[in-house]
């Protein structure tokens, strides 16, 4: 996937699409992958709502950050995670995104659709 957003055309994975249950999961991937690369553009990592899916997974940003530097892909990255996360703490993220932050992810789509 793209992981440069200095166009301002390209964009990151979308938050509703889910890798094997995880919401969010895609997008928090690419930002970081651009946030190391330095091309994330006007893009945040870690932003608010990224913080908030880590919380609710039980990781934080800089073992995600160090994962993402160990696993070259999106397989390798699930592979981790599904080690360090339970199905409850996944759920609980995705509830959390789906009720509490509704609205962000209706203006994502708004935004970069």
């Amino acid at each position: 996937m793209p992981t440069d957003f200095r166009d301002g055309k390209t964009f990151p994975r979308r938050g509703r699409q889910a890798l094997d249950g995880f919401l969010w999961l895609a997008r928090v991937i690419d930002k970081a992958r651009a946030a190391a690369a330095g091309t994330i553009h006007d893009y945040i990592y870690p932003c608010p709502m990224d913080r908030g899916v880590f919380e609710r997974w039980g990781i934080r940003p800089e073992e995600f950050e160090e994962a993402l530097r160990a696993h070259a892909n999106d397989e390798e990255i699930l592979e981790w995670l599904h080690k360090r996360v339970t199905e409850t703490q996944r759920e609980a993220a995705n509830r959390w995104l789906l009720k509490e932050r509704q609205t962000n992810l209706d203006a994502q789509d708004r935004e970069e659709a």
